[in-house]
């Protein structure tokens, strides 16, 4: 078993920042594909960011390109997402996920994820 954990949401007035950490316990997250995603109220959940066990891979949803930056360290068990540039629009409960995964490749499904976070809020005002 695999437990994740989120911080670093908030409020954030747009053009602003947030880094958002998610720590793993239980087992090295040193062999798993790791992801955030996101769910606005009312809307489905959105990949958003995701890195492969060696940080080898990553991969980006088209709408936070050039804007996020996703990365982990595996000797602290713990994968971050740099938010920059925030829009109203990235307003969401951000969950963190891991799959295990030996390759490079980060799947954008979210049925693919084992394990998954509480979720952190993110609200960006205008």
């Amino acid at each position: 078993q695999v437990q994740l954990v989120e911080s670093g949401g908030g409020l954030v007035q747009a053009g602003g920042s947030l880094r958002l950490s998610c720590v793993a316990s239980g087992r090295t997250l040193s062999r798993y594909t790791t992801a955030w995603f996101r769910q606005a109220s009312g809307k489905e959940r959105e990949f958003v960011a995701g890195i492969s066990w060696s940080g080898g891979s990553t991969s980006y949803a088209d709408s936070v390109k050039g804007r996020f930056t996703i990365s982990r360290d595996n000797a602290e068990n713990t994968v971050s997402l740099q938010m920059n540039s925030l829009k109203p629009e990235d307003t969401a409960v951000y969950y963190c996920a891991a799959e295990y995964m030996l390759g490079q490749a980060v799947t954008v499904m979210s049925h693919r994820y084992d394990y998954w976070g509480q979720g952190t809020q993110v609200t960006v005002s205008s």
